[in-house]
């Protein structure tokens, strides 16, 4: 047998560089590059490699922090469907449990990432290394066992030898459509840096076939006579329409069938906002055209979704006492969700095959003529209404975004993740493009705006990005706006500041409240004592410039379009710090949102909302 001797460090490196992915004939080289920040626990392993290897093609990309380039690579990985990817390495210690919440973002939203956190020595000799956490009824615990909760595989390479066994499994969960996500490979400081002999097979061009699963016949003559039975359908689509190919299927089964369409934030993009088909998003925060359908429906076509809390409006969305789920997904677990008739396939084969037998029956729903398109001309005139307010006090949150709605292109892509943005988006944007609407949404996490814009530029580098976020989710986290102008990569950052974190704001004062508590950001108040003094005035664009891009202000609609058009013209990043009026979001269209409400409290609108919190469920809410 040949063999080749390398560091762990370099085999993992040659490795990866070897890995490609097929799917419907095309092939796709799997990992992009590496993304990491390098401590003493990864520099002269992975850095050698990366610095010394003269045959590798994986680029290098300096992070400047570690949560931030685990969610650029999520970003990128979920605008490329999923079909390429980067590996992600750090530091022992903080270094490493900065990705921890990254790993958990890519996980929630089945995207697939490789992380590669540094690791304490696996001879123990020099312990307690620096930044080694110490636990002393095991030392083989480490920070990095903290992955292990968030990672769909975890493995910790102790002897370079494992490394072949550990690369291997690490493909095929990367690789898996039903069960990707981050898979963590922990790296002792010292056996990255050991040589091995290593089989010359093992670094061999490898193709991981992504083969489509159709659904077994059985499955689909139960689906379709379900739908015999069924008049009023609706089709939720989530992010597996995207990751499947399936935007065109979906449509021609809509369109074939006359069934309308709504959209889970991961799915969101899968079709022009104009068709007369889509509804928008579902749930709480939802359109209304979406959630009457919602409540009406006899059948719920739930198509590559978790069929999480927001697009079902905590199980109580729909209301049709004879409502019953179909659930077309490569995943059993989320298949079976809400007691779904479960057709276990791909996105597109899946409706491809229902497709074929419904159009054998002649099926067709019976919505009457007209009634999908009065609701759809209904909620038009709402988002024309929301667009186009008007303030003595200022802009409205609402209008800054019809402004920029109006402005984008068919190829611009919007990212945002969390805060009042993700609803009023998910409502109101309007999708003039095709995947051109990334958002965030499975863990909802703060400050993967503008990292994710980024990673989102590397994937669509001919394409302007947009990162959509608030002054909150600004503040968690911008540090990859250096990234980008480090990399001569031109992203474009939108800061919408409302004065702190208004959605939660909204959420307390809809529960009982009085003024909300603790999260907008006003100084604290000498005479209260509490934190309602007045705003505080942050200079966002200030920021930006310091960092080295360009940056603008805008507190007019005219100075928003005239700030946006001079964004456009430049080759450099750019932010844009947009004034808007606290508390301006849109809010609500029939529907619910379960929160933990107080049962017992001093104040009487607490109680007031635990009645009628517990009154909704108690009508509405299915419990499984």
């Amino acid at each position: 047998m040949k063999t080749i001797r390398l560091t762990t460090a370099q085999a993992l490196l040659k490795f990866l560089d070897a890995q490609y992915v097929e799917i419907d004939g095309q092939e796709y080289k799997f990992v992009k590059g590496v993304y990491g920040i390098f401590g003493h626990g990864n520099l002269l392993g992975i850095g050698e490699g990366l610095e010394n290897m003269k045959d590798l093609s994986l680029k290098f990309y300096q992070g400047h922090n570690e949560q931030g380039i685990v969610h650029a690579a999520t970003a990128y990985a979920k605008q490329k469907n999923r079909l390429e990817i980067f590996a992600c390495t750090s530091s022992i210690g903080p270094g490493a449990l900065n990705m921890v919440t990254g790993a958990a973002t890519a996980t929630v939203n089945r995207i697939p990432v490789l992380l590669l956190p540094g690791d304490i020595f696996a001879d123990r000799q020099p312990d307690p290394v620096l930044q080694q956490i110490e636990m002393p009824y095991n030392p083989k615990i480490t920070a990095n066992d903290a992955f292990k909760a968030v990672s769909k595989y975890w493995d910790r390479i102790e002897r370079p030898e494992q490394l072949m066994s550990a690369a291997l499994n690490a493909m095929r969960v990367l690789t898996d459509p039903a069960e990707t996500g981050a898979v963590t490979l922990a790296l002792p400081q010292d056996v990255q840096g050991e040589a091995y002999d290593y089989p010359v097979e093992f670094f061999k061009k490898r193709v991981h076939h992504i083969d489509r699963r159709p659904p077994s016949e059985s499955a689909l003559v139960r689906a379709v006579e379900l739908l015999k039975r069924k008049k009023r359908p609706l089709i939720i689509a989530g992010g597996g329409v995207h990751y499947s190919l399936a935007t065109n299927t979906l449509r021609e089964f809509a369109e074939a069938f006359n069934i309308p369409v709504s959209f889970t934030q991961a799915g969101k993009g899968a079709m022009l906002w104009d068709h007369p088909l889509n509804m928008g998003g579902v749930g709480t925060t939802g359109t209304l055209a979406a959630n009457k359908l919602a409540k009406e429906a006899d059948l719920i076509i739930a198509v590559g979704t978790r069929l999480m809390d927001f697009p079902t409006a905590s199980k109580t969305a729909f209301q049709n006492p004879n409502v019953e789920i179909l659930s077309i997904n490569v995943n059993a677990f989320d298949g079976l969700k809400m007691d779904a008739e479960h057709l276990n396939a791909d996105a597109r084969l899946g409706l491809e095959a229902l497709m074929e037998k419904l159009k054998g029956i002649g099926y067709r729903t019976d919505y009457p003529e007209g009634y999908l398109r009065s609701l759809k001309e209904e909620w038009d005139r709402e988002v024309d209404r929301l667009y186009t307010l008007k303030s003595e006090e200022g802009l409205p949150q609402t209008t800054a975004l019809g402004i920029i709605n109006e402005f984008a292109t068919a190829n611009d892509i919007f990212v945002a993740a969390a805060g009042s943005l993700p609803g009023d988006l998910h409502r109101l944007w309007r999708c003039k493009g095709i995947k051109t609407y990334h958002m965030e949404y499975g863990f909802s996490c703060m400050g993967y705006e503008v990292s994710g814009t980024f990673g989102v530029k590397m994937a669509e580098p001919d394409k302007e990005a947009y990162a959509l976020l608030s002054d909150g989710s600004f503040l968690m986290l911008h540090s990859e706006l250096v990234t980008s102008i480090q990399e001569g990569m031109k992203i474009n950052v939108i800061v919408l500041d409302n004065g702190g974190f208004q959605s939660i704001n909204n959420l307390q004062k809809s529960h009982g409240s009085a003024t909300g508590f603790g999260n907008e950001l006003r100084f604290r108040s000498p005479e209260t004592g509490r934190l309602d003094g007045d705003y505080m005035q942050i200079d966002f664009a200030g920021i930006a410039r310091s960092l080295g891009a360009k940056a603008f202000t805008a507190r007019t609609e005219a100075e928003l379009r005239d700030v946006l058009e001079k964004a456009r013209k430049e080759d450099t990043s750019v932010l844009i710090d947009v004034k808007v009026l606290p508390g301006t979001q849109s809010g609500g269209y029939e529907s619910w949102w379960r929160v933990g409400v107080a049962e017992v409290s001093e104040s009487e609108s607490v109680l007031k909302a635990y009645r009628e919190d517990s009154e909704y469920m108690k009508k509405y809410a299915r419990e499984w």
